[in-house]
């Protein structure tokens, strides 16, 4: 396996201020970056999407819950499937308390292709107490290109996407997926700080991926009721 160079204190200390010059450069332009993302232009949402929740059928309008902004997390979980997609269910592990975003007029929602009978029993499952809808029989997970065609099947991808309220008007101003997804999680954030990395085959330097002795960082994922100590 390959380890860092073992280093005494003073030439570490060196080291991480080079590094910290890049970090601050880094945090410069991810702001810039996040500046340039609130000046894209909007779309309005003209469609009558038509959701089924804890609460019975939902407009898209009512995943706000009155407030001005809503995000949506586009798990990956087919009608076909008995469960959903295990990366997404480590991402939603991550979510923290929504109170935090609705102080900030913002609302979270999970939704899924699957029925709401299905998503039902394996939210209660996990344990999952964030708002999620079921897309089933409308073409909301086609049109934000979560469910895509390919050679002739249909495969889902993860996705998130933003949107704004003006009154009873709908907005659509941001979409990201796959890895675009990366970092917003603290798993992946958290793990990008230390010297093993996500421990996934890709990264640099090689070696490190089989640390623990265990496949790739991203094959080792489970349901968190699945893992053993």
């Amino acid at each position: 396996m390959s380890l860092p160079e073992i280093v005494s204190r003073a030439e570490w200390r060196a080291a991480r201020a080079d590094l910290l010059l890049k970090e601050k450069a880094a945090t410069r332009a991810r702001d810039a970056l996040a500046a340039e993302r609130r000046g894209l232009p909007m779309v309005e949402v003209d469609e009558e999407y038509v959701f089924e929740g804890g609460d019975g059928k939902a407009t898209l309008l009512d995943l706000f819950e009155g407030r001005h902004q809503l995000v949506v997390y586009h798990f990956m979980f087919a009608p076909e499937w008995d469960a959903g997609c295990r990366s997404c269910s480590g991402f939603l592990d991550q979510i923290g308390h929504l109170a935090h975003l609705h102080v900030r007029g913002t609302s979270f929602a999970t939704v899924s292709r699957a029925p709401y009978p299905k998503i039902l029993p394996f939210k209660a499952r996990m344990g999952w107490t964030v708002p999620w809808y079921s897309s089933y029989g409308s073409d909301f997970n086609h049109d934000f290109e979560v469910t895509l065609e390919r050679e002739g099947e249909l495969v889902e991808r993860p996705g998130l996407s933003c949107f704004l309220r003006d009154r009873d008007r709908v907005f659509h101003t941001y979409s990201t997926y796959e890895r675009g997804l990366d970092c917003l999680g603290s798993t992946s954030s958290l793990l990008d700080l230390t010297a093993l990395g996500r421990q996934e085959e890709w990264e640099e330097p090689k070696g490190r991926a089989a640390a623990l002795g265990a496949p790739a960082g991203s094959e080792r994922v489970r349901y968190h009721d699945e893992y053993d100590d």
